[in-house]
């Protein structure tokens, strides 16, 4: 199974949408193994922007995502990421596809209230950053057995 990180951004916090992107992940079946609120810093976001750095908004974006606290979460899954970024939509807010978490909640590019990981390689960089070992929990899902087939749980 594969992991990926998914932030809800401060203007998620704020909005107090939390519980509704947590549970669109946990209806479509995906495992939640790690979860925590956290303010992120110069460092991280040093890091997790560095493709970025050198554009102009980036100041901007660092500045907005230290604002407020973010929750961040660790989700496994088939094709997780895949298959999160789907349900996100896309990141210019007021184009995402209705039924999309950003389609039904969000009208802009930057205050667009998520982050999911865009590729394996990135899920594994960005969860190094924001997750320790102890912070990451394998347990057995018990209704695994009702979302995937045999085959596809190897």
């Amino acid at each position: 199974m594969e992991r990926t990180i998914v932030l809800v951004k401060p203007d998620g916090v704020q909005r107090g949408l939390i519980g509704e992107i947590i549970h669109r992940f946990e209806r479509k079946g995906m495992k939640l193994v790690g979860l925590k609120m956290i303010s992120l810093d110069d460092a991280i976001l040093d890091e997790w922007y560095i493709h970025h750095k050198d554009k102009a908004f980036f100041g901007n974006l660092k500045e907005y995502m230290m604002s407020y606290p973010v929750v961040a979460m660790l989700w496994e899954g088939k094709n997780v990421v895949v298959t999160i970024r789907k349900i996100i939509g896309i990141t210019l807010a007021r184009q995402a596809e209705p039924g999309t978490i950003r389609g039904d909640f969000a009208m802009s590019q930057q205050y667009n209230l998520i982050h999911a990981s865009e590729s394996l390689e990135i899920a594994k960089k960005e969860e190094k950053l924001i997750f320790s070992d102890s912070e990451i929990f394998d347990w057995d899902k018990l209704d695994h057995s009702h979302v995937y087939t045999k085959e596809e749980l190897g």
